[in-house]
């Protein structure tokens, strides 16, 4: 029926060329963001799985960056501990020497002075050993933790070790000389207990710090598989989406040609009019 009214063709070409438009600017869409689902309105299911998966991320970049504060806070107190039995070392050849009861005043002396500015070494060396305000070796702090897991609810935890002159691990009391031969004598297992002691509390801290490192070497492995993940949800393939892109303009302009020749039908109908 011919009809200048109604022009069912030119409705049909309209629809098919709306519709395509319609495409065109999701693939542009596509295109520009380099997502294929950048929002809930391209896909509400994988849009929810690919937000979920972006909180675990977010979360286990958080738990990195506490992990890698923890395994610098123990990396400082195991260097200061390290300089201590260095310096306990230094100090038991002192005291070795003062105890030798053949040795005159005047070297004794000179060993007890060098004695005691290592023992009042060993307390600067404590009070300075801190990392973030937290001080693993001066005994203000007991312990230190880390996240381990996205939701907080696991954590890492290393025990701190106190360093401080006169305390159940360096032994040698913070007023300690090697004065005379009777006390540089004591003090040779004094000190010798010392780094004992020490060698030990080094050996927890290095524990531990590994146990920060193993967590922190998973985590960044995850992350990378997270993110591998979420790119397949997710991302566009752009050589899918440039293809596409091009069929959509010849079908645009195709529905364009298709539209303007269902518009012009009805100037048939003058023709009977002649």
């Amino acid at each position: 029926m011919l009809s200048v009214n109604t022009n069912v063709g030119a409705m049909v070409a309209l629809q098919y060329l709306n519709k395509t438009v319609s495409d065109l600017q999701m693939t542009q869409a596509h295109i520009n963001s380099g997502l294929k689902v950048a929002g809930p309105t391209d896909n509400g299911a994988v849009f929810a799985i690919a937000q979920n998966m972006r909180g675990d991320i977010s979360g286990y970049q958080a738990v990195s960056d506490s992990l890698n504060r923890g395994v610098s806070t123990v990396d400082v107190a195991i260097s200061a501990g390290q300089s201590i039995s260095d310096l306990l070392n230094e100090m038991k050849g002192k005291a070795l020497a003062a105890a030798d009861s053949s040795l005159d005043t005047a070297s004794r002396t000179a060993l007890n002075g060098d004695f005691t500015a290592l023992r009042d070494q060993i307390a600067t060396i404590v009070n300075n050993a801190q990392f973030n305000g937290t001080n693993l070796v001066d005994g203000s702090t007991a312990n230190i933790q880390a996240l381990a897991s996205s939701d907080g609810t696991k954590k890492i935890t290393v025990a701190g070790q106190t360093l401080s002159l006169s305390g159940s691990i360096v032994t040698i009391k913070s007023t300690s000389t090697i004065s005379t031969q009777s006390r540089a004598s004591t003090m040779v297992a004094t000190v010798g207990s010392s780094i004992t002691n020490v060698n030990a509390a080094l050996a927890k801290l290095a524990s531990g710090v590994k146990k920060f490192s193993i967590q922190n070497d998973f985590v960044s492995k995850l992350v990378d598989t997270l993110k591998a993940g979420l790119g397949n949800l997710v991302d566009a393939d752009m050589a899918v989406e440039s293809a596409k892109l091009q069929s959509l303009q010849v079908k645009q302009q195709l529905g364009v040609q298709a539209l303007s020749i269902a518009n012009s039908s009805p100037n048939i109908t003058l023709s009977l009019f002649r």
